[in-house]
Formats: C-alpha cells, sequence, structure tokens
C-alpha cells in the first residue's frame, strides 16, 4: 500500500490557497462582466480607452462639421424675426437686436401662392430625376461590369466620369450649341425643310431637359458605388449559377441585383431626403430663359427672397421648412428600408 508523502495540513492548505485564487479570480470576472452593459457591450469609459487614437484622429473633422454644419442652425432664429442685417455690422448683434415676429413669416408663407408653385415644381423634378435618373447609374454600372475587356472597361469609365468635373455653366452651354435656337439640331432641321426647335427656352420640357442635363453630367459619377458593390461579389457564386444552367440574365437577376441591393436601398433613402434639393445653380442659370413659372423651385425661391428682395426673416422660413421636410423624408425612407430588411442610413 503507497502512502501520500504530504501532510493532510499541507494538502488542505493548498486546496484552501486554490479555492481562494478561483473565488479571486471569479470576483475579478464579476468585476469585468459588470463593467460591460447589459447588452454584453463594453462601457461607454472602456469604450472611450479603448478607442481614444481613433477618436483624437476624428477630432478635426468633428470639429469642422460643429463649426459649417452645426453652428449655423442657430441663425435658423432669423424665420422667427423681422431681420434687419443693417442694425449692426456685426450679424449676430443684428440678429439679437431684430424684431421678434413669431410665427408670422410662415403665416405668411403658407398664404403665398408662389411659395406653393415653387413646391410643386420641386416635387415634379424630383418625381422625374427619381424615375428618370436614379436607376441610369445602376443601368451603366451592370453593362460595364458585363464588359470582359480591361481596356475597354477602363476607357468607359473614363468616358462617362469626364463630364462629372465640368461646370453647370459648361454644361448649359453645351446643351445651348445642341439643342437651343440656334443649335445644331435646329439647324439640321431647317436644311431638310422643317421647322427648327428651341429647346431650352420652352418651358413645357423645361424639367425634362434639366434630367437630362443631370443625367449627362453626375450618372457616370454615380456607377463608382455600383462598381464598388459589384466588385465584392465573389466569382465562385457566378459559376456556381453558371453550373446551374443559369444564363446572363438569370445571373444578373439572382447574383448581381441581390449583392446591390443594400447600395440601392441606402442611396435611394438619401435621394427621398434630397427630394427638395433639385439643383439650385443647374436652375438658377436657366430660369430667365423660361421663366419663374416652369424653373421656381423651393432653393430659388428662397435665394430670390433672400438675397434678391433682401427679406431674409421670409427667406429663411422657408428654408427652415424645407429643412424640417427633408428631416421627416430621411427618417420615414430610412424606416421603409428597415421593413424592407435593409440597413439603410442607419440600423435599428
Amino acid at each position: 500500500m503507497s502512502h501520500s508523502t504530504v501532510p493532510r495540513s499541507r494538502a488542505g492548505a493548498d486546496d484552501r490557497a486554490g479555492k481562494a485564487t478561483a473565488a479571486s479570480d471569479g470576483a475579478a470576472a464579476t468585476r469585468k462582466n459588470r463593467k460591460k452593459t447589459r447588452t454584453g457591450k463594453l462601457s461607454l469609459r472602456l469604450r472611450f480607452r479603448r478607442d481614444r487614437l481613433l477618436l483624437l484622429m476624428t477630432l478635426p473633422a468633428i470639429l469642422l462639421i460643429l463649426l459649417f454644419n452645426y453652428l449655423p442652425i442657430l441663425g435658423n432664429v432669423v424665420a422667427f424675426e423681422d431681420y434687419d442685417p443693417y442694425v449692426s455690422d456685426n450679424g449676430i448683434v443684428s440678429m439679437l437686436h431684430s424684431p421678434w415676429v413669431g410665427l408670422e413669416n410662415f403665416q405668411q408663407l403658407f398664404a403665398d401662392s408662389s411659395f406653393w408653385h415653387a413646391v410643386q415644381n420641386t416635387l415634379v423634378l424630383f418625381i422625374l430625376q427619381l424615375v428618370l435618373f436614379f436607376p441610369v447609374p445602376i443601368l451603366l454600372a451592370l453593362l460595364i461590369n458585363s464588359v470582359i475587356r480591361p481596356r475597354v472597361r477602363a476607357v468607359a469609365q473614363a468616358v462617362l466620369y469626364l463630364p462629372h468635373f465640368f461646370s453647370w455653366v459648361l454644361v448649359i452651354a453645351v446643351f445651348q450649341q445642341l439643342f437651343g435656337g440656334a443649335g445644331v439640331l435646329s439647324q439640321l432641321l431647317r436644311q431638310h425643310g422643317y421647322n427648327g426647335l428651341d429647346i431650352m427656352t420652352n418651358p413645357s420640357t423645361f424639367k425634362f431637359l434639366v434630367t437630362a442635363e443631370g443625367i449627362w453630367k453626375d450618372a457616370g459619377w454615380g456607377i463608382i458605388i455600383f462598381l464598388a458593390a459589384l466588385a465584392s461579389v465573389s466569382p465562385d457564386l457566378y459559376e456556381a449559377a453558371a453550373m446551374d444552367g443559369a444564363g446572363r440574365w438569370r445571373r444578373m437577376w439572382h447574383v448581381t441585383l441581390p449583392a446591390l441591393r443594400p447600395v440601392i436601398a441606402l442611396l435611394l433613402v438619401l435621394r427621398v431626403g434630397d427630394a427638395l434639393t433639385v439643383g439650385f445653380e443647374q436652375i438658377l442659370l436657366q430660369r430667365d430663359a423660361v421663366g419663374p413659372g416652369a424653373a421656381e423651385v423651393l432653393d430659388t425661391f428662397t435665394w430670390w427672397n433672400g438675397v434678391r428682395n433682401q427679406d431674409f426673416g421670409y427667406a429663411a422660413a422657408a428654408g427652415l421648412i424645407k429643412g424640417v421636410v427633408s428631416l421627416g423624408l430621411v427618417l420615414a425612407a430610412n424606416k421603409v428600408a428597415h421593413l424592407m430588411g435593409e440597413q439603410g442610413v442607419y440600423k435599428k
């Protein structure tokens, strides 16, 4: 019979020490777990310590956003005043000493028929651009992605990107040379015995003209995001679909479009939120050619009343309404994206 060489007292001490160590480890683990939230995430203090270097790197950008995007929001108080910029050379002092009128600017705005006409033109332009413009970058991305030769793909991308870097003055000048009263199309029709066309000064076709200008200028630039999303699709998916007998169109429907769906949902939410902004510079440059009846939108309405007529409180009220409605559209569109199973602008 074998006997242990360790005394019982020492063995008991070792057992007690082991239990004490386990207890201390358990207490440490408990304290560590207490630092986490009920959802299992780290507390705010621990996350701040972990990400402090990243936060320091983003601090300059945050300061710029606060300075140029959020601090000017305080100027919306002008919408509730009869603002007079000539009270003082300091704009802040002018806001403090301008007469307070409350909701009077908003009451006049809602009773103004020209304001509602601008809203109508804005919504019509938004619907046209959403239906005619928004799908074009998706189709171009699918077309370029189907090109096999890299050289042809690179040339196509460069040609489509180029108009994005043109100013609106140059874009409108190009369209004027093509579709104006003395443009190429009008001269070609006259040479063949037809009457010339002047699309650039036709109020009835102005909304389609603005949409066409936007497609030519920015559709090629918009395909960058969709091409980036297509680049993340594994080629194995296409090979597996081809082995299952799927043709080109079925592979596009069942592989390519599902890969683009989250990006499409995100851009659609952002586009809906930007519904009341349909191109200030583009429309302002052509406003006199077709008249305010066809070209007046919310942005030009605000500019005309605020800058030209110097009715700053009235224009600020129109701009504030536009901002509030745009925020509501973003939240509503993002909610619809969540119901469709997409992330949208932010998670639930």
